[in-house]
């Protein structure tokens, strides 16, 4: 494994511990569709959240969040359409998140949760 990818599924193991502590119901991770992927598929009710996880060892690139492009949250709902189709639950509201992670050298991970973006 790379090391962009294992940051990456650090900064989702860390994505996921936040929003379960915070009472959020993961229903999937890693959800492939058509178009790409899925980082987090979790509801808290009466929503349906998805959540895509960017994680940085620092932010001498910028900000975790800069890296979620117009173009990636179309993508997103598209997928969200994809996955929202095979399901038989009925969400009345669905929501874009984006879970920021930096991994510092040292000391505890920062997290910062962006609700609805879009």
């Amino acid at each position: 494994m790379h090391t962009n990818q294992a940051v990456g599924k650090y900064g989702e193991r860390i994505a996921l511990r936040y929003l379960h502590q915070r009472g959020y119901e993961i229903l999937e991770t890693n959800w492939r569709g058509d178009a790409g992927e899925l980082d987090i598929i979790a509801a808290k009710q009466p929503a349906l959240i998805i959540v895509e996880v960017k994680t940085r060892r620092g932010l001498e690139y910028g900000h975790p969040a800069l890296a979620v492009t117009p173009r990636k949250l179309g993508r997103m709902k598209r997928l969200a359409l994809q996955w929202l189709g095979q399901q038989d639950t009925f969400y009345p509201e669905v929501r874009f998140d984006v879970i920021s992670v930096v991994r510092p050298l040292t000391g505890a991970a920062q997290v910062e949760h962006l609700q609805a973006v879009i």
